[in-house]
């Protein structure tokens, strides 16, 4: 099968590099394109500008944008059922599906409304580019599960909140939220939901519990649901529980805790620290007592003691503090707002963190407002008056200049801007 990529030359702020190049579960988006498409495309042809520049050659072709998340489930089933029709078809969704309405469709337009069904930009072609296209609805397989309980008296929020967790995960990433999504809700939650639907298998039940009885190990912590690199170095006082991915190189050191995450190789978790529903990038460290919950680290980053990050994007080689708590819920009544192309929009969710871009440096004790973002480049140095971040940082408003030498040191790498604007 050949493949036609549809290029996205959009800016994700704070990041400001096309989302292409951004990370989702330690791949850059283009290669976890790539890994998921692997077993059908031998052949892959320049980028294009839209489906009208794919060539009309009698060959059997998918065709895509470059800012789609999907991962191996969606496409198996996709492909599979394309190529059964025998037509040319274009993904659709129902109306009705929960993870697309409920998680998809906020602060993006490439997954858009026509007619009865949701379509976007992902088409398979089984004799090359045609004009009659069917659209092939899919269906994500969403299950509702909770992740947080509000007490009574934080109203109108009130009871359990959950998520739509998709067993095929598909994505159209406009925004760092949708790096969120894609990591935690699309990614290591739903690996998760799939592991628990394995385990209603009685086979798959045996062999689970026949892995613990044999290594002496709690079923959850067996090698049957954790998966490990070369050279991984775990105290016996840790504790990991599946599904979990480590990959070379990784040293869990006394108390942590780690609960359905994916780290990366070269990755130190020191004394203390607690890992749920996490992203970790190669080459990051965690020192003693950090904690992250449903966040995601690219690569080369670095957590400091007792900072908690929950709900939360840090993009690659950035240094986050000791102390500082990015907060994810309004305790006001208010619902969460994030900028989009230049405005404030609802993020759509009651719950979720913030966002610091490439190559920052963030002092320590900080407390930062819920979706707030630090735009790459820079440097913030708490002082008294400055503690509390309740707006976004541009690189203007750094510290960067207020410290001899930072100006070389923290030079913008990251350049030209994506649109931004700060409230």
């Amino acid at each position: 099968m050949r493949k036609y990529i549809i290029e996205d030359t959009r800016l994700i702020s704070p990041f400001n590099e096309r989302a292409r190049d951004l990370r989702v579960l330690n791949k850059p988006l283009w290669l976890a394109q790539r890994d998921a498409l692997a077993p059908y495309t031998r052949e892959e042809r320049p980028p294009v500008q839209s489906l009208a520049q794919v060539p009309e050659d009698r060959v059997e072709c998918i065709v895509y944008r470059d800012n789609l998340f999907f991962d191996r489930y969606f496409i198996d089933e996709f492909i599979r059922r394309a190529r059964e029709s025998g037509k040319a078809c274009r993904v659709a969704f129902a109306l009705d599906d929960q993870a697309i309405t409920t998680h998809a469709l906020n602060l993006q337009s490439g997954i858009r409304r026509e007619g009865d069904l949701y379509v976007a930009d992902l088409w398979y072609f089984p004799h090359g580019r045609e004009k009659i296209i069917r659209s092939l609805v899919m269906d994500t397989q969403a299950r509702e599960i909770g992740y947080y309980n509000i007490p009574k008296y934080m109203a109108p929020h009130q009871g359990d909140l959950t998520f739509w967790v998709p067993q095929r995960a598909f994505l159209s990433i406009e925004h760092w939220t949708h790096l969120y999504i894609a990591n935690s809700p699309f990614g290591v939650f739903a690996e998760g939901a799939r592991t628990e639907k394995q385990i209603e298998r009685l086979s798959f039940k045996l062999r689970v519990m026949w892995r613990g009885l044999v290594e002496r190990r709690h079923v959850l912590s067996s090698s049957a649901l954790i998966k490990k690199g070369r050279n991984v170095h775990i105290d016996p006082s840790a504790v990991i529980l599946g599904p979990v991915t480590l990959g070379d190189n990784v040293v869990v050191q006394p108390g942590a805790v780690i609960d359905n995450c994916h780290i990366g190789n070269n990755v130190t978790v020191s004394h203390g620290c607690v890992l749920m529903l996490s992203v970790v990038g190669d080459g990051c460290f965690l020192p003693w007592r950090a904690s992250l919950f449903m966040t995601t680290l690219m690569e080369n980053s670095m957590v400091a003691q007792n900072t908690c990050l929950q709900m939360c994007v840090i993009g690659r080689d950035t240094f986050i503090g000791a102390g500082n708590t990015f907060t994810d819920f309004n305790m006001v009544s208010k619902p969460i707002r994030v900028l989009y192309r230049g405005r404030l929009e609802e993020v759509g969710t009651p719950a979720i963190g913030g966002c610091v871009g490439h190559h920052c440096r963030i002092g320590s004790g900080f407390v930062i407002f819920p979706g707030r973002e630090i735009e790459s480049d820079v440097l913030l140095a708490a002082n008294r008056d400055e503690r509390v971040i309740t707006k976004n940082v541009t690189y203007e408003e750094s510290d960067h200049h207020k410290i001899a030498g930072a100006d070389e040191l923290f030079a913008p790498q990251y350049r030209p801007r994506a649109e931004h604007i700060t409230k």
